[in-house]
Formats: structure tokens, C-alpha cells, sequence
């Protein structure tokens, strides 16, 4: 049994033809002439079946139409479909498969600033800072609240607008600023921006990134307080050190010089950085690790050190609905014994920091991580879990009464394409039979539950006969001469 997956994109027309997304020409004239064999409409006198391998017959000749035409591949490769729908047009400017993919790319480039065009992209975080030990002794649970927000524009097709302010209030002393930085691509390979703000932090400066290389990057950078006159410079390089991990340096001169060596390393199951910092009056090392349970969960760690800092801290996250995240954290160090909740909708970030003691110690410290942990632990088994999975389940069963009349159709279609096959099936399978070769007694294609359900109680239901297929005869059809059978799925090739 087989279950049945959601390839890449793009590989109907490699799967009516029995091929690998990487076949040959050759492969492709050899695949065609043979289906074309079998469903060619001449061979057959009932009416019905001239009918079935008509349909099927139109159908592989478009699939052949499209594969051994160069540009069509290529855009059907990428773009599926819809890119051959979408009214591309093939001129003489666009004779060689290189400048047909520059092409699409910057089509594809232009839709995406075309969209950026018509929004404005706004982020922002709001910081509610709570204090257990303050509210204790009645002085109000706030300890502090801060803002800060930014809106950027796309002026033009290489010109981006950012305006930005911030607002912090702590105990009895507050401040705030605001920012406006204009963003101009040079080249392909160049930018530069120009930066002023206004209020404590008052300041002009510029900024330049180039790319030195497919693999790294120069930043250099020129500030001007507005307040005392210092100047300071700041020059960044980037190194991509591997297809997941990157390199940097910073050097930093001015009132406060230092200098910084940091990597950071991402893939599909986790995310790690760290960075060690040496200036003319401190230093800091700081590291942290993420890992991705799954699509929806993650947990995460962060260490810091210092001469101003000492802090370890841990917790996880989960993905609530497309666009929103939910995600807790325990950190305990100098500055005392924290929680920390943060939601993170699109661009907008909401941080509650809650101070639980200002003083270390192991009994408190340990209570603080384990009770928040078990609580977690015992709603998601008894409360969010259960919730997920039926409202999981709901969305299932409404996007398959959604797809049912599609599903019934490709069904039926693929059932009336098995009665073309018979005759030459079974020719096959009877001289196996003789030979003693490879002799397909069942196969079923379909969805995962439904194939274990069906293995577990070998009863078949309407319910299970809807999510699954029957395909002995067309397997039986494909076993070749030396008894050998080659079947595609997605971009693997089993062999039996």
C-alpha cells in the first residue's frame, strides 16, 4: 500500500506520462509514443471505450505538447500551469532557456514590488513590564511601558521610506524619539541609507551595503549625535560560510569602541547565533539555540553574559493561527527571576516581562520554572490538544465535502482509464505467471488513515472507498518484460 502525498508542485504532466521531473527528450518521445499506443482512439470500436480513450488520449498529447518544447517545460516547470495560461509571450527576444528565466524571474520581481506598491508594511512592539515584588508592597504592579513602531513605503521601484518613534516610561523618568531613514538601491549589488532621529538619541548619519561576492557583504556606516558632536563609525562584513550558516564581524569606533564576531546557523528544524563583544569598558558573550518541534511548536534557550549581564533563559512557542504566535519564557539572572509572554501578529510584537523576585533563590527559582511547565503540560493534554485535533478534524471533513465532486471526478476518470489497460494487463500478468516473475496481487493508493484503518480491519467502508484506489491492474500493467517494475513517485524512483 502507498500513501498518498503532496509532491512538488508542478509534476501532473510528468505523472500522465510515467516520468521523473528530470527525463531526457528521448524519454519523453519514448513515454509518449508508448501511451499514445495505448490510448489511441482508432483501437478501440465500442463507443463508450472510444470515448474513455479519446479524453485520455487528448490528454497525453498535451502533456507531450508542453514537455518536449523547451520554453514550455521550463516555464510548466516553475510556474505550472498557470504560467503557460498567464499570457507570456515567447518572442525572438527570448530564443535561449537563460534569458527565458531572466525573463520570468523578473516578471515574478515585478508582481512582488507591484504588491509591496500597494501597502504600506507596518511593525511595531509594546512593552508592559510587571512587578510581583513591587505590587507586594503596594507601590502598583506596573514597573515600566514602552513603544515602538515603524511604516515603511515604497516610494519607487528602488526607494523605501521608513518612519519610525519609540516611547519608554520607567518609574518616574521617561523619553522617547523618532526616526526617519530612506532606503535607495543603487544596483543589484549596492544600497545606501540616510538616518536621522529625533529626542534623546538625536542624530544623522548614512549607510552603505555592497555585495562583494555571492557570499559576502560590506556594511559601513557614519553617525553624528546632534546632542554633544561625537562621530562614530561602524563597518560590518558578512560571510556565508555555508547553505545554512553565516559569518560576521563588526568593528565599531567611537565614544563606546568595540568589536564583535558572531555566526548564525538556520535550517528547516532549528536556529542558533552567537556573538562574543569586546569594548574599551565591557564585554558580553550571548548565544541562543531554537528548536522546531513541529510546524506549529518550538522551543528555544538563550544564554548571556557579561561584565553588565548574567542571565540563562528558556521556554517555547506555538503557532496559533496563520499569522500569530504565542510564546513563553523563564529567565533567571542579576537582574532577577522572570516571566516573559509574548504574542507576535504579522509584524506586531506584545511583551509582557513579569518581575517575580529580585533575589535569587534555588527553592523559588526551581517552583517558578516547574509549576508554569506542568500547568502547560497538563492543559495540552487535557484541554488545547483535544481542541486541535477536533477542530483539525472539522476543517478536514469541510475541505473534503469542498473537494468531493473533484475527487469523485479524477476517481472516475482514473477507473475508466483502467479499462484501457485490461486487456494488455492481463496479457502481462499471464506470462508472468508462466515465467514466474513479479505479479502485483493488490495495491491500494491513498490516504494515510484510511490505508492503516483499512490494513487493521480489511473492511471497507464508504467512507474509506472515497480516500483510497485500487491500482493492481495499472501496476500489473507497468511491469515490464524481465519482470521489473518502475514507478515515479514524486522525484523517487522504486524499483521492484
Amino acid at each position: 500500500m502507498r500513501e498518498a502525498k503532496d509532491g512538488p508542485p508542478n509534476r501532473e504532466l510528468y505523472a500522465l506520462l510515467h516520468l521523473s521531473p528530470e527525463a531526457s527528450d528521448e524519454e519523453i518521445r519514448k513515454a509518449y509514443r508508448q501511451w499514445a499506443q495505448v490510448y489511441h482512439p482508432d483501437k478501440y470500436q465500442a463507443p463508450h471505450m472510444k470515448e474513455i480513450a479519446t479524453e485520455n488520449f487528448q490528454r497525453i498529447c498535451e502533456a507531450y505538447e508542453i514537455l518536449s518544447d523547451e520554453n514550455k517545460r521550463l516555464i510548466y516547470d516553475i510556474y505550472g500551469m498557470e504560467g503557460l495560461t498567464s499570457g507570456l509571450e515567447l518572442g525572438p527576444k527570448l530564443n535561449k532557456v537563460e534569458e527565458l528565466k531572466e525573463e520570468l524571474e523578473r516578471l515574478r520581481q515585478r508582481k512582488e514590488q507591484e504588491k509591496a506598491l500597494a501597502h504600506f508594511r507596518p511593525s511595531g512592539t509594546i512593552l508592559a513590564s510587571l512587578s510581583l515584588p513591587q505590587f507586594l508592597e503596594g507601590d502598583g504592579i506596573m514597573r515600566g511601558m514602552a513603544m515602538s513602531s515603524e511604516v515603511q513605503s515604497q516610494l519607487s521601484k528602488n526607494s523605501i521610506l521608513a518612519f519610525g518613534g519609540n516611547l519608554e516610561v520607567n518609574d518616574d523618568s521617561g523619553g522617547g524619539a523618532a526616526s526617519v531613514v530612506l532606503r535607495h538601491q543603487l544596483s543589484s549589488v549596492s544600497s545606501i541609507e540616510f538616518i536621522a532621529s529625533a529626542g534623546l538619541r538625536a542624530l544623522v548619519g548614512i549607510q552603505t551595503t555592497r555585495h562583494l561576492s555571492s557570499h559576502s557583504t560590506a556594511t559601513m556606516a557614519v553617525a553624528m549625535s546632534l546632542r554633544d558632536g561625537s562621530i562614530n563609525l561602524s563597518n560590518n562584513w558578512t560571510r556565508q560560510i555555508s547553505e545554512t550558516t553565516n559569518g560576521n564581524i563588526q568593528l565599531l569606533l567611537g565614544i563606546e569602541s568595540s568589536i564583535s564576531v558572531g555566526w548564525q546557523k538556520k535550517d528547516e528544524r532549528m536556529s542558533a547565533a552567537g556573538e562574543l563583544k569586546i569594548g574599551t569598558s565591557s564585554f558580553g558573550a550571548s548565544a541562543h539555540y531554537t528548536h522546531r518541534f513541529s510546524k506549529k511548536s518550538h522551543g528555544r534557550i538563550q544564554g548571556r553574559l557579561g561584565s553588565t549581564a548574567l542571565e540563562l533563559e528558556v521556554g517555547g512557542g506555538r503557532k496559533i493561527s496563520e499569522f500569530s504566535t504565542i510564546r513563553m519564557l523563564y529567565s533567571v539572572g542579576i537582574q532577577g527571576i522572570f516571566w516573559k509572554f509574548e504574542l507576535h501578529r504579522a509584524g506586531q510584537k506584545l511583551v509582557v516581562p513579569i518581575l517575580l523576585s529580585r533575589h535569587f533563590s534555588s527553592f523559588f527559582a526551581t517552583g517558578a520554572f516547574i509549576i508554569p511547565a506542568s500547568v502547560y503540560f497538563l492543559l495540552k493534554k487535557f484541554i488545547l490538544k483535544p481542541y486541535y485535533l477536533k477542530r483539525e478534524k472539522q476543517k478536514a471533513l469541510e475541505n473534503m465535502e469542498k473537494t468531493s465532486a473533484q475527487v469523485q471526478e479524477a476517481k472516475a476518470a482514473a477507473q475508466k482509464a483502467q479499462q484501457l489497460l485490461q486487456n494488455v494487463a492481463n496479457r502481462k500478468r499471464n506470462k508472468q505467471l508462466e515465467i514466474g516473475g513479479l505479479i502485483i496481487t493488490k495495491a491500494v493508493y491513498g490516504a494515510r488513515k484510511a490505508l492503516t484503518k483499512l490494513g487493521e480491519t480489511g473492511e471497507s467502508s464508504d467512507e474509506l472507498a472515497s480516500q483510497v484506489l485500487d491500482v493492481t491492474l495499472p501496476l500489473n500493467f507497468l511491469v515490464n518484460d524481465s519482470g521489473r517494475l518502475k514507478v515515479w513517485f514524486s522525484r523517487v524512483l522504486l524499483l521492484i
